[in-house]
């Protein structure tokens, strides 16, 4: 009671002369206990009230710290702490609902963000020629390790390496005896996942080369077709034939792509089997469900090794019409017997068959399964060589079919001839049948084609890189085209390959030592150029003015600009020496116009016909020249050197693709625009 008693008295005192206690109380919690009947002690008749009614007028009671909630609640509910408390909670409801509409807002009208394979260019790896780790005089996986340094160098976002698949000899290692093993001539398995893990670690992706056509006659699969075991009997495309004193009459006059008839007699099975190229190089037979699912289980297995895409290779030749029907003659008069070179065919009945995109599209699924985590989407990207442009076109597959990422463009690499005219017919073919809201690439050379400056000429080298670079879309480099390397001449080789396309696989060229740095070896595999001295790396890379400096520049340029790498594209003029086209922005004033001459003489042109309202001088942010860069040049006169190329800089507001006259001229993959206020890209222009 005495305890009672006392707490009373704090209280009292607490609110007496409008006084805080800032003391604690303790025992707040205790509920009140009614004096004990038995007891003497009654309440004292002058004891403070905590109602606010019983309040002497004239005093008041503020809060204080560690108050009873009894009179903690008569305080909260007065007018001067609900009203702010309920004003509180009302804006935060408020902010919350703003923030969530604006959240959907951004989300609404952003553009579709960039993947990895559309930011940056792509660097593709020859992997015999590119270094040798171990001195046997063959490039291998170790190699392109060691080099991940360079290759960042050049601001590269993908890496792309060629097959490195257990293999014969025979057609560069594209007869795989394996596909799940790494062969040793390049490394090990664990080789391999050390590299992966190295890209990954300076913030590159991976793809890799598979052509799922065909396999070596050495394969597992092949060994066990031959002699009818289980379901391997119909792995491959087998027919009945007559083989008489070392002759095969074969099913009928199909022929394969390095000539001469596509079926060849088995003597184990006694029947043929065919095959598109080599003859140690049989086709699989994808009318058969378990082929298709043993590639798709192939993969699956380098997916999850961590490789970040495929080039599919040979695709086209995935299907065979059923019947086997003869292929129709070019030259019908010619005698059927003197046909044996694949050009002498219309190649109807085994190329680009029906249900051939149905199994493209069975492996983008496949492909799928491991691309749900965020940011490891997987790039699928087929090659499309000597296919027209509307059956190229199909790779991207259908509005809601999706298939490739794109096709490898390669039309640039068939040219034999340079001229203005000649570029921009390569450019507008892709740019006018790729279907809307597909992304563009570019290349100029790769191993089965005469590398640029010897094709060409090396004055051309800086001006096509220059190309590559401000065109839409992803870049694609071989190996030695940022340093200008030309094809060797092997004149007798030891091993089994097609002595054409050797010339643009000779090893890299990093230095002016031994074997241009590419092996401490005795030997190497193919000889280096003898231009090696002067055209390599090491050299190139303390030279302003050389081919590798402008590549790092152009490549660097393209990263910060989003003109590059998110603008439109319009062509403004071609003719028999040059190409002009501008790339711009919506919300950029900021306008880049390019103008690459590839005539054969210099060109004088006036900038001023093609667009109006240009200033006195236009800035050069890049040149072929490095001299030029920085200065100003007049656009009603601008001289242009044979091979030259310069990129303007200037201030517009009216942009071109907003105009008539240029509507038909004007390209965007995935619109934009710019909101320099906000410093975001958004959608609705």
């Amino acid at each position: 009671m005495d305890e009672d008693k006392s707490r009373r008295d704090s209280i009292r005192m607490s609110m007496k002369g409008c006084r805080t206690n800032n003391g604690f109380v303790q025992n707040e919690d205790i509920p009140e206990q009614d004096p004990d009947p038995g007891s003497g002690d009654t309440p004292q008749p002058n004891a403070v009230s905590i109602t606010a009614a019983e309040e002497p007028e004239g005093k008041c009671v503020r809060p204080y710290a560690g108050m009873p909630k009894e009179v903690l609640f008569q305080f909260s509910s007065q007018a001067r702490y609900r009203v702010p408390r309920e004003v509180l909670f009302w804006l935060t409801v408020a902010s919350v609902f703003l923030l969530i509409g604006a959240t959907i807002t951004i989300i609404a009208i952003s553009p579709k963000c960039l993947d990895w394979w559309q930011v940056g260019p792509m660097y593709q790896i020859y992997t015999r020629s590119f270094k040798d780790s171990d001195n046997d005089g063959n490039g291998d996986l170790k190699g392109i390790q060691d080099k991940l340094d360079y290759i960042t160098t050049l601001n590269v976002k993908t890496v792309w390496i060629t097959s490195f698949y257990k293999s014969s000899l025979k057609d560069f290692r594209y007869g795989v005896e394996d596909f799940q093993e790494i062969d040793p001539i390049f490394g090990t398995m664990k080789d391999f996942e050390n590299l992966v893990a190295a890209i990954h670690d300076k913030g590159l992706k991976l793809i890799i080369d598979f052509i799922p056509n065909h396999t070596s006659d050495k394969h597992a699969w092949f060994q066990l077709s031959r002699t009818r075991s289980g379901k391997y009997t119909d792995y491959y495309i087998w027919q009945d034939c007559t083989h008489e004193n070392g002759i095969t009459i074969p099913p009928n006059n199909w022929l394969s792509v390095y000539g001469n008839s596509s079926w060849h007699f088995d003597d184990v099975r006694e029947q043929c089997y065919f095959h598109q190229f080599l003859k140690e190089q049989p086709d699989l037979n994808f009318r058969n469900p378990a082929v298709k699912e043993e590639i798709k289980e192939i993969i699956k297995f380098w997916l999850s090794k961590g490789v970040d895409g495929f080039s599919f290779d040979a695709v086209k030749f995935l299907l065979e019409a059923k019947d086997l029907r003869n292929e129709i003659q070019v030259n019908k008069s010619q005698a059927p017997d003197t046909v044996t070179n694949y050009s002498e065919l219309y190649h109807d009945f085994t190329t680009t068959q029906m249900g051939m995109h149905d199994i493209v599209r069975d492996f983008r699924q496949a492909m799928n399964q491991y691309s749900r985590e965020p940011g490891r989407y997987r790039f699928m990207g087929t090659e499309a060589f000597a296919e027209s442009i509307d059956r190229t076109m199909m790779y991207y597959g259908l509005p809601f079919i999706q298939e490739a990422d794109f096709p490898f463009n390669n039309y640039l690499t068939t040219l034999n001839t340079l001229s203005g005219n000649t570029v921009y017919e390569v450019i507008m073919s892709w740019m006018e049948n790729m279907p809307e809201g597909r992304w563009p690439n570019w290349m100029v050379g790769g191993p089965e084609t005469t590398r640029l400056t010897s094709r060409l000429g090396n004055q051309y080298v800086n001006t096509m890189n220059m190309l590559l670079f401000t065109l839409p879309g992803t870049p694609i480099t071989y190996y030695g085209e940022e340093i200008g390397m030309g094809n060797i001449f092997v004149t007798n080789f030891n091993e089994s390959y097609d002595i054409n396309t050797l010339f643009s696989k000779s090893p890299m060229q990093w230095d002016n030592s031994s074997n241009a740095g590419f092996s401490e070896g005795n030997h190497t595999w193919l000889p280096t150029n003898s231009d090696y001295h002067t055209v390599n790396v090491d050299v190139q890379k303390t030279q302003p003015s050389s081919a590798l400096k402008l590549y790092q520049d152009l490549s660097l340029l393209r990263a910060k600009e989003l003109l590059l790498s998110r603008g439109w594209f319009c062509l403004l003029r071609n003719d028999s020496h040059s190409v002009v086209y501008t790339r711009e922005l919506d919300g950029i004033d900021k306008v880049f116009i390019v103008v690459l001459n590839f005539g054969e003489s210099s060109t004088l042109l006036n900038l001023q016909d093609l667009i109006s309202g240009l200033p006195s001088k236009l800035r050069i942010g890049l040149s072929t020249n490095s001299t030029s860069k920085g200065s100003e040049v007049d656009p009603r006169a601008i001289s242009l050197e044979k091979g030259e190329g310069l990129i303007l800089e200037h201030n517009m507001k009216n942009l071109l693709h907003h105009q008539t006259a240029f509507r038909d001229k004007c390209f965007v993959s995935n619109r934009a625009c710019y909101s320099s206020t906000l410093n975001i890209l958004y959608s609705l222009c």
